[in-house]
């Protein structure tokens, strides 16, 4: 069964993003924007989509999104922390109902033992708290990238699933 593309994902989430009123932003550093750029391909993502920011230094990490610079330090900026923290700036800063974060090592070089190429951390954000998963793709760097890209949208499907949205409250009232 062949994957979905990652414009057709991003086309689910805007149908129910839109159905639900419930807003999005991203913030990547591996995928480099290809979360958001999945998101802009499709049309009228503007009803639902706040941004996104591509914060590939710690130093933007810590600047743009408010990332402690003590967990840079502790834990590296591949980690679940840093994922965690991304994901929540991200959410305050362009003040979404739900948000995104991608931090990993895409390759062919910056890996290491303990964090090797293709480790990757996706967090997902909103007013229930934040979800952090780890993966670990096995391609090249395009490929890791395209995984990381499509792991973020599908998680971001999943969360919003879940939620009611201000539209959907409204509606209940």
């Amino acid at each position: 069964m062949a994957e979905e593309p990652l414009v057709v994902l991003a086309e689910r989430l805007q149908e129910l993003c839109l159905r639900l009123g419930v807003t999005v932003a991203t913030s990547e550093s591996c995928t480099g924007g290809l979360v958001c750029s999945a998101i802009t391909d499709v049309s009228g993502s503007s009803g639902y989509f706040r941004g996104g920011l591509v914060v590939y230094s710690n130093d933007a990490k810590v600047a743009l999104l408010g990332v402690p610079a003590e967990l840079l330090d502790n834990h590296g900026a591949v980690s679940a922390q840093v994922a965690k923290a991304m994901a929540l700036g991200a959410r305050a800063r362009l003040s979404a109902d739900l948000s995104v974060a991608v931090t990993g090592v895409a390759g062919p070089g910056g890996g290491s033992a303990s964090k090797p190429v293709g480790l990757t951390y996706i967090a997902v954000a909103d007013a229930d708290g934040v979800e952090v998963r780890r993966f670990l793709w096995a391609g090249d760097r395009l490929a890791n990238k395209d995984s990381s890209a499509r792991a973020a949208l599908q998680l971001l499907l999943a969360r919003a699933s879940t939620r009611s949205g201000p539209a959907a409250e409204e509606a209940a009232k």
